[in-house]
C-alpha cells in the first residue's frame, strides 16, 4: 500500500503520552449505546473472554450518565511516528471518501475523531481499554485504538499487511457511518425486546454492515488514488477471516456456537466486505435486509 506522502487527518488526538485524557479510574456505566456500534474486536470476546453483550449492558441502562473527567487540549501525534501517520492518513482518505459518497446521495457526511491511546483511556461509552481492541463509541462519535492491536493483528491471528491494518480502521469508521445514517438508533430501539440469541444475530448484522462498509471506502479509494498494491485486497480478505467468530472460537479451543456469533463467521466477514468492494455502493451493504449472510 503506497500511502506515504499522502494527506493526513486533523482529526487524530494522541492520548499516549496520558497530556490529552488518560483513564483516570473512570467507571463502566450510564451511557446509552447502540448494540453493536461499540465494536469490541472478537478477539476481546473469545481470546480475553470477554463478552460484547456484557460490556453493552453495562454501558446503557438506569444508572446516572458516569462523570467524564476533564480533559487537556488534544495532543497531535508526532511527525516522526511512523504508525500514526499511517493512520492518520487512512482516516483522511476515508473523510474524503465518505464526503464524497454522502454527497452523491444528497447527504452530508460529518468525520470521525480517531483517538490514540495506551492501555486505557476514558470515553464516553465508559473505561476504553486495549484488550478490547478498537471500537467506536457513539457517545463522543470517536474511533479509540491502542496500536499495539496491531502486532496482535498479525503476530497472534496471522492477519499481516498494512492495508490489513487500514481494514481495521476502515471497520471502525463503518460504524461511525452506521450513526451517522441513521442505524446505530435504529438498532439501540429494538435491542430490549429482543432475546440473548435474537441480540447476537442483530450484532452479527450490525457488523458485517460494517464490514461492507470498509468495502465500500476500499473501492472508492483505489478508484481514486490507486495506491493499493497486488495482495492488499488479499490482506484485508484475510484479516476477515481471522477475525471471524469461528475462527476465533476454534483458536482459543472452543466449540464452535453460531447463536453466540456478534461479529459473523470468517466466510460472512470475507462476504460482505467483498461486496461492498466489488459495486463501491451503500444500497448493496443492506445486511439487516438479507435472507441470509
Amino acid at each position: 500500500m503506497r500511502w506515504e506522502g499522502n494527506e493526513q487527518s486533523d482529526n487524530v488526538e494522541d492520548r499516549r503520552s496520558g497530556g490529552g485524557g488518560g483513564f483516570g479510574g473512570l467507571p463502566i456505566g450510564g451511557r446509552s449505546v447502540g448494540l453493536g456500534t461499540v465494536a469490541v474486536a472478537v478477539i476481546a470476546g473469545w481470546i480475553f473472554g470477554i463478552n460484547p453483550l456484557t460490556l453493552l449492558g453495562m454501558m446503557s441502562g438506569g444508572e446516572p450518565p458516569a462523570q467524564v473527567q476533564q480533559q487537556g487540549p488534544a495532543q497531535k501525534p508526532p511527525a516522526e511516528d511512523r504508525e500514526a501517520a499511517f493512520v492518520s492518513t487512512v482516516l483522511r482518505n476515508t473523510e474524503v471518501v465518505w464526503s464524497d459518497v454522502f454527497r452523491q446521495n444528497g447527504s452530508n457526511y460529518t468525520p470521525t475523531r480517531l483517538v490514540l491511546f495506551r492501555g486505557a483511556t476514558q470515553t464516553a461509552c465508559g473505561a476504553g481499554q486495549a484488550a478490547m481492541g478498537p471500537f467506536y463509541c457513539p457517545g463522543d462519535q470517536k474511533v479509540y485504538i491502542d496500536l499495539s492491536f496491531y502486532d496482535t493483528l498479525s503476530r497472534q491471528l496471522g492477519a499481516p499487511g498494512e492495508f490489513a491494518r487500514a481494514y481495521v480502521i476502515a471497520h471502525e469508521v463503518g460504524h461511525h457511518v452506521q450513526d451517522e445514517l441513521g442505524v446505530t438508533g435504529k438498532v439501540d430501539q429494538m435491542r430490549g425486546r429482543l432475546s440473548q440469541a435474537q441480540n447476537n444475530a442483530l450484532s452479527v448484522r450490525v457488523e458485517l454492515q460494517a464490514d461492507c462498509f470498509a468495502g465500500v471506502w476500499a473501492h472508492h479509494s483505489q478508484e481514486s488514488k490507486r495506491w493499493l498494491d497486488p495482495g492488499d485486497i488479499e490482506a484485508a480478505m484475510n484479516a476477515a477471516a481471522k477475525i471471524g467468530d469461528d475462527a476465533l472460537q476454534r483458536s482459543a479451543g472452543r466449540a464452535v456456537v453460531p447463536d453466540s456469533f456478534t461479529h459473523g463467521s470468517s466466510a460472512q466477514r470475507q462476504r460482505w466486505f467483498g461486496a461492498g468492494y466489488k459495486t463501491g455502493k451503500i444500497q448493496d451493504c443492506d445486511t439487516f435486509a438479507a435472507r441470509s449472510l
